[in-house]
């Protein structure tokens, strides 16, 4: 069952170096909050997943906790290049990655089929693709019933998988709302599972099909405001489409990059975001 505990210990028991990990979120309740705390406790040599690794991994990237990703887009939603990955691809700065690229159909399959205790996903796809050629995760399988050629993958299994929500019960049960990307899948397919949460509240106040992660899927609940910022929150606050843009000239130069993440990130009590965020939900 989840246990309830600050976002700083929870990340200290369930997400260790070496880990394979998972901070998903399509769009909005991107947990960002999460992959700062691990930012600041140092952790490496991590494989990190997720459908689009956008500025998430790329300060991740940049502050040199990753030695692989897994992943089915790469980019600044809406602005362009990521470049703290393209840095640690091209240059190994500051360390050397390895990439292993899907579609997102692909890993989307993948993590259902870590959610179904599977070895691997099977469906149609990559007919005339190229990134067979470069993934030994992607092969072939002859249907047995219909003699038809379909993709398989390996399955996402991650050690931790990490989310944001709006809201838990005190039970540990999680409502997510507005776009639901593979947040159940992913969490469904860990070992562990860490949820950052606007509010903990007495009632959840919906249909209890509305509750895609009841609490013994969780490991760990954490009540932190604003974790998913400069994404958003649906019902809580916007998203913060002028940090994306800001991002594109911050981690276009290493030196800014380091100074930047410094002052707003390994600082414990990153007044700008905070500030940000206020604004956001009081519409300013």
């Amino acid at each position: 069952m989840a246990k309830f505990m600050p976002l700083r210990d929870a990340i200290a028991e369930f997400l260790h170096d070496g880990d394979e990990v998972a901070f998903e979120g399509f769009t909005h309740l991107i947990p960002h909050a999460a992959a700062h705390e691990a930012i600041r406790q140092g952790r490496r040599n991590l494989t990190l997943v997720r459908l689009t690794p956008d500025i998430i991994y790329d300060q991740m990237i940049g502050m040199g906790c990753a030695s692989r990703i897994v992943f089915s887009y790469a980019g600044n939603p809406g602005v362009g290049l990521l470049h703290r990955l393209r840095d640690a691809v091209e240059n190994a700065w500051p360390n050397p990655i390895e990439i292993c690229e899907h579609s997102h159909a692909a890993l989307a399959n993948a993590y259902e089929a870590g959610a179904s205790g599977l070895h691997c996903a099977i469906f149609r796809g990559y007919k005339g693709a190229d990134l067979p050629k470069v993934n030994k995760d992607i092969k072939t399988v002859i249907c047995p019933f219909s003699g038809e050629e379909l993709a398989a993958v390996r399955a996402v299994r991650p050690d931790v998988s990490i989310i944001h929500a709006q809201k838990a019960d005190r039970d540990g049960n999680v409502l997510v709302e507005g776009i639901v990307g593979v947040q159940k899948e992913a969490v469904l397919a860990a070992k562990h599972a860490v949820v950052t949460v606007e509010e903990v509240v007495d009632d959840l106040d919906v249909h209890p099909n509305a509750c895609i992660l009841p609490g013994w899927t969780v490991s760990a609940i954490c009540e932190v405001p604003g974790a998913a910022h400069p994404s958003y929150a649906h019902g809580y606050y916007g998203r913060d489409n002028s940090f994306y843009l800001e991002w594109d000239r911050i981690s276009a130069d290493r030196e800014l990059f380091t100074a930047w993440m410094k002052d707003n990130v390994l600082d414990e009590t990153p007044k700008v975001f905070v500030s940000r965020v206020a604004a956001l939900r009081s519409g300013t």
